[in-house]
């Protein structure tokens, strides 16, 4: 299918900034949606399947009505994996976005997503796998989100607890991973309980104060209202009335994360996030985060974010690093 767009009335600045430096954006919208976009001047000719030609015509046109400045570069992405769906949240047909393989994801009626209170006012899911994740989270006491890096888990998960904080549904917030090196060995780290645990925790950290700013994050850890502790230290307590979030959760054992699942107290929520594609454990040690989902599968009150390379919302060679990888491991099977 070949359609035909022309902007007016002409900008010449917008055009440009829509364009991208040596028409960038214009490629990454053709790799995006399978299409092939030729342009001359304010008229653009897109040629490819009916859905993925219209698709790419309308993200054409909202990119162009908010480019009186240049585009920055994360919400140019975010508009490609959002324009990848639907308005019923469903892939369109054959984009590369679209999951590969696999059940397609529960969509999320619009009218049933409810906005996040955050210093990020714009605060959203941007794919169906993502709605699903936050409503799993707001309707289930315990909630699993697994899948590769870029995804949003640990970003959404410390969204909902700030939200979950601001409308007082708990009372504190408590972070916690496996200290467990990344294929490396760093020795022994000098300085407080605090200082030897914050470096696994930087992502953590860095949600925390995008979305609270660093002074009313100081001031949480100052009441002891936001509190990290490595997850060895969580044996023997009961955490009522919290929001707790287990990050990097493939490096857990077994045993650790049954420990940290009954750790779960009255009026507490927990989500716990991991990509099972990257364990640092010892070779032929179980990961606790696939045993979990594997025994929890069942259990009522406990939900599964299964989430793909689809909705990776960081560079687009992120989701197509990942999939490569994911064909390589396949191919090794």
């Amino acid at each position: 299918m070949i359609l035909r767009h022309a902007f007016i009335p002409l900008d010449n600045a917008r055009l440009a900034h829509l364009c991208g430096s040596l028409d960038c954006h214009l490629r990454d919208i053709e790799s995006a949606f399978d299409v092939t976009i030729t342009r001359r001047n304010e008229s653009f000719r897109i040629e490819g399947g009916k859905a993925q030609a219209e698709r790419a015509v309308a993200l054409l046109q909202s990119l162009y009505d908010r480019a009186q400045r240049p585009l920055a570069d994360d919400a140019f992405q975010l508009s490609l994996v959002e324009a990848a769906y639907d308005s019923a949240g469903r892939a369109i047909p054959q984009a590369p976005l679209a999951a590969a393989g696999g059940p397609a994801p529960e969509v999320v009626p619009a009218e049933s997503r409810s906005a996040l209170r955050t210093r990020r006012a714009d605060l959203a899911g941007r794919t169906p796998n993502q709605h699903l994740y936050l409503a799993n989270i707001q309707s289930h006491d315990i909630t699993f989100g697994i899948g590769p890096a870029g995804t949003g888990k640990t970003f959404l998960a410390v969204a909902c607890a700030i939200d979950a904080l601001e409308r007082s549904s708990v009372q504190r917030i408590v972070l916690t991973r496996p200290a467990v090196e990344a294929g490396e060995r760093l020795g022994f780290l000098p300085g407080d309980l605090a200082q030897k645990v914050d470096p696994y925790l930087r992502p953590l950290y860095d949600a925390l104060y995008d979305l609270m700013g660093t002074d009313k994050v100081t001031r949480a850890f100052e009441k002891g209202i936001i509190e990290v502790a490595p997850l060895a230290f969580m044996r023997g307590r009961t955490l009522n009335n919290a929001f707790v979030i287990l990050d990097e959760a493939q490096n857990t054992t077994p045993e650790q994360m049954k420990m940290f699942l009954t750790r779960i107290g009255f009026g507490s929520k927990c989500v716990v996030t991991g990509d099972v594609s990257q364990i640092d454990l010892p070779r032929g040690q179980m990961s606790g985060l696939i045993d979990a989902e594997r025994v929890l599968r069942r259990v009522r009150g406990v939900a599964t974010t299964r989430f793909s390379s689809a909705d990776v919302v960081r560079h687009p060679l992120v989701a197509r690093i990942v999939d490569a990888y994911e064909a390589s491991r396949a191919d090794t099977v």
